[in-house]
């Protein structure tokens, strides 16, 4: 049978040549046949739309674990940052009690006990990136890390230059944590 012997599969042969009921069952057949695609199309679109939402849920299950991993290391960081810090301490804590309790010794000899454990201490602030601030006589007056306490006037020294040190300062990972204590000339 050729198409022009098929009515349903020749609508515009359908149109010139059918019955009105043969028309409408060929209409039938087409939105069927439509509808039948149509919800393939809405079966494949669940489909990926259940997929995505899939995802979704898994990206964010992913996120928050990420989170709470990142919020414990950071809880963890700041309860045991200190930690390093006080181990480094602790061999000066040892020296300066093993000095106190030493009796009868010369002036000379706790003044050498005296200076190593000093000495133990620079080591460890240094090993802990708290460094010194003591501004030299005559350098300039820097703000950002000197705090001038008084100003004295001096003959023939440049406006804003530091006079004398009254308490240094220190600086820990390039922060100022203390600035040194100085004296200035007068601002020109």
């Amino acid at each position: 049978m050729s198409d022009t012997q098929n009515p349903s599969s020749n609508p515009q042969a359908l149109q010139g040549e059918a019955s009105p009921e043969e028309l409408e069952a060929a209409q039938a057949a087409n939105e069927a046949d439509a509808l039948a695609a149509a919800e393939g199309e809405i079966a494949q679109l669940k489909a990926k739309n259940a997929e995505l939402a899939d995802q979704f849920l898994r990206a964010q299950a992913d996120v928050q674990n990420a989170r709470r991993r990142a919020d414990d290391e950071v809880s963890k960081g700041r309860k045991f940052a200190i930690e390093g810090f006080a181990e480094s301490l602790l061999p000066v804590l040892d020296s300066l009690e093993a000095g106190l309790s030493h009796e009868g010794g010369t002036p000379e000899q706790i003044r050498e006990g005296a200076e190593a454990t000093l000495r133990q201490l620079k080591s460890a602030l240094e090993r802990n990136k708290v460094l010194e601030i003591a501004p030299a006589a005559g350098s300039r007056f820097d703000p950002h890390q000197h705090q001038a306490i008084s100003v004295v006037p001096v003959p023939g020294q440049e406006p804003n230059t530091i006079v004398g040190v009254l308490q240094k300062g220190y600086t820990i990972a390039e922060r100022v944590l203390r600035p040194a204590l100085v004296t200035v000339t007068p601002a020109g």
